[in-house]
């Protein structure tokens, strides 16, 4: 068993933006239920998200923009005045204290890092976190404040350690990425469907970083439609051979849950398969290279009802046992929330593998997927076999 920490509170569920708006958090709350149904999760583990202060907003955005989004909370900013950044939009539009809002999200991130760093566990899970689309002055993709970047930028002012970021959301990681893109001592990783046909539209191969950060960048863009086997092959080989390659200090992960099947924001078909696997390789890496040092994030993910419970409780299933759930999904919160579930809920926690169209072009796109992989690594590799 080890020392874990599950950030939660009812606060975090204010970060709402309307109630057809797709990015609801209360995902975050049918989550959490299932893993105290499930006998995993007990009270003494929950870590209440503190406020974040402006000096730790400004540790990425700018001050101009967080004065925009407390103008705009009180809806005492215009459409064209905030439009330039990123505030009133289709995606991200602008609801009463916003900023209070994301200022608890960021302050969930930043009670993580200091439940691993300050108090000594051994990891940490804050679902509400992984808004990583948001830029210094400019909010995006349904992301108000970068936690995940105030966080990086905590860590290497505080306590000087190497940080990996991996991402394994459908959606390229934009807005971390371009936080660190020229700093060597933040490596990013991030495995999404290609921007082809899915927002941002960003995270080619050829994105590798500049000046100081040059090569320490890496995105996988895995093609529309691509399955479990494939999904997991390029996970398991970029995230063991950077890791031998930067050698982290503390790992960083995004846990957007949007790649399933089922999701309605992409294109990709996994099944709660590689959502048993990507915490897994996470653990033992954490503890191969960072003496267990992991700090998990929420993000995408937007069947709340069938993939994203399951899918996020896994997340600390294995941080607190080393070990996925399996077998029959509770009774008793099946019951509860099957009468609010706008589909049948899940009775298991695999998914039945007939859920998953017929592909076509399955071989093709794993073998897409592999060049890519390639490519993307074709710079430590190579200096591998030298």
């Amino acid at each position: 068993m080890s020392n874990s920490a599950f950030i939660y509170s009812d606060m975090l569920l204010n970060y709402q933006f309307h109630r057809a708006h797709p990015f609801n958090q209360k995902r975050i709350l049918i989550t959490k239920e299932l893993l105290e149904a499930s006998k995993i999760l007990n009270e003494s583990e929950i870590i209440s998200p503190r406020i974040a202060s402006d000096d730790e907003l400004l540790l990425f955005h700018d001050a101009i923009y967080v004065d925009a989004v407390k103008e705009a909370s009180r809806h005492r900013i215009s459409y064209t005045k905030g439009k330039p950044f990123g505030l009133g939009t289709e995606d991200t539009p602008i609801f009463t204290n916003m900023h209070e809002a994301s200022c608890y999200i960021v302050g969930g991130s930043l009670a993580a890092v200091d439940a691993v760093l300050e108090q000594g566990m051994d990891h940490a899970l804050h679902l509400g976190g992984g808004l990583h689309h948001s830029f210094k002055r400019k909010a995006a993709g349904f992301c108000v404040y970068n936690d995940a970047a105030i966080a990086i930028q905590y860590i290497r002012k505080n306590y000087g350690l190497r940080v990996l970021y991996v991402d394994t959301d459908a959606h390229h990681g934009d807005g971390v990425q371009a936080a660190f893109y020229g700093d060597s001592d933040v490596c990013t990783l991030s495995i999404h469907e290609t921007g082809r046909y899915l927002f941002p539209g960003t995270g080619q191969s050829h994105e590798r970083g500049i000046k100081h950060g040059r090569g320490y960048t890496f995105n996988i863009p895995i093609d529309a439609f691509t399955d479990d086997e494939s999904f997991l092959y390029v996970y398991e080989s970029a995230f063991r051979n950077i890791c031998q390659f930067f050698k982290p200090d503390i790992i960083i992960t995004q846990n957007g849950a949007d790649a399933h099947t089922y999701d309605p924001l992409s294109h990709l078909c996994t099944t709660m398969t590689i959502y048993k696997q990507i915490p897994m390789l996470a653990h033992e890496l954490a503890h191969e290279f960072c003496r267990g040092k992991w700090i998990a994030l929420g993000g995408g993910g937007y069947d709340i009802w069938r993939v994203v419970p399951r899918a996020w409780a896994q997340v600390w299933s294995v941080m607190k046992t080393g070990q996925p759930q399996s077998g029959a999904i509770p009774n008793a919160w099946i019951h509860k929330w099957q009468k609010e579930a706008s589909v049948s809920l899940p009775t298991y926690w695999h998914d039945d593998k007939t859920i998953v169209p017929h592909i076509p072009r399955k071989k093709e796109i794993a073998n897409n997927n592999a060049r890519t992989l390639a490519k993307a690594l074709k710079y430590i590799l190579s200096n591998k076999r030298r």
